[in-house]
């Protein structure tokens, strides 16, 4: 195998997201509900014989050391791989949106070059790399919609309904840093319960448990984030920040009309994916991947 190419890395909207508390070593412990969508990047993996990693970025420039190449990296050193591979991105995902782009990236090309280099690690071993990379990673390995705690390595898959998402990333974008150090943000939400959200999740309004805790903090800081809201009202949509922002989202049962956007936003009426596109490229001993036991 010489090349594998036009392979998705999808986004997810956190239908939810509590801060329940904080580790000793300032990590955040959330509980948090990621619903994947058909927003994707595109990565093209074409094999190296020389050992090297180069990257080549198809419509977006990316920072000169990104999580694609930090991901084939850390998965070249662990296996002692003597292969290399020129990465091709085609980003679509906003940066700085709260929508998990990088990491999106970051596990597609685990899962990629996995197969590429024929490694044949588990779903599981790749998580454990994964997590290395940055807290979202082992949700986009795991396959599926997941109920999510921990600093978001915990994972429980749960099913979700088939269902439409607007999502409006303005202009501005957000720095997650600055919104988890800010002194204001709330970090002592009361912990929920997985069976609680699980057992009525089959209905739209079961998907509009809980709240963002990260979402006033935001719009004090880019007001653009309350403009975007504002502007899924207007369509008769209750909105919400996703992740740490700045993209909003409204779900609905039908598809919505999203001709009317500013004209430097990045808007799209998405679709929630049931599983990810490749949750068949890694075996897995068990489906709650990361679970607690």
């Amino acid at each position: 195998m010489q090349s594998l190419h036009d392979i998705p890395a999808p986004a997810k909207l956190n239908l939810f997201l509590h801060i329940t508390g904080r580790r000793a070593d300032g990590y955040h412990l959330l509980q948090s509900v990621f619903m994947l969508i058909d927003w994707c990047d595109t990565l093209h993996l074409d094999l190296r014989t020389d050992g090297q990693l180069s990257r080549e970025d198809l419509t977006t420039p990316l920072p000169p050391d990104d999580l694609c190449l930090r991901a084939a990296r850390l998965l070249q050193q662990h296996t002692g791989c003597r292969f290399g591979a020129h990465i091709g991105i085609e980003k679509r995902i906003p940066a700085q949106a709260g929508m998990g782009g990088g990491s999106s990236d970051a596990a597609s090309v685990l899962l990629g070059l996995n197969r590429l280099w024929q490694l044949g690690l588990s779903r599981e071993q790749l998580c454990q790399l994964g997590v290395q990379l940055g807290a979202d990673v082992p949700f986009f390995l795991g396959g599926h919609n997941a109920w999510v705690e921990g600093i978001g390595e915990q994972l429980t898959p749960i099913t979700l309904p088939p269902v439409h998402a607007v999502v409006a990333k303005p202009a501005a974008g957000l720095d997650t840093k600055l919104i988890f150090s800010d002194p204001f943000l709330s970090r002592d939400t009361k912990p929920a319960i997985v069976a609680v959200f699980a057992d009525s999740a089959s209905s739209l309004d079961a998907l509009r448990f809980g709240r963002n805790d990260l979402q006033a903090v935001a719009e004090r800081l880019c007001p653009d984030v309350s403009t975007a809201l504002q502007w899924l009202a207007s369509k008769g949509l209750a909105g919400r920040m996703t992740g740490s922002g700045s993209a909003v989202f409204a779900l609905s049962p039908t598809p919505v009309d999203v001709k009317d956007a500013p004209p430097d936003w990045q808007v799209r009426c998405c679709s929630g994916l049931g599983v990810h596109p490749l949750v068949d490229w890694a075996t897995s001993d068990s489906l709650s991947v990361g679970s607690k036991q």
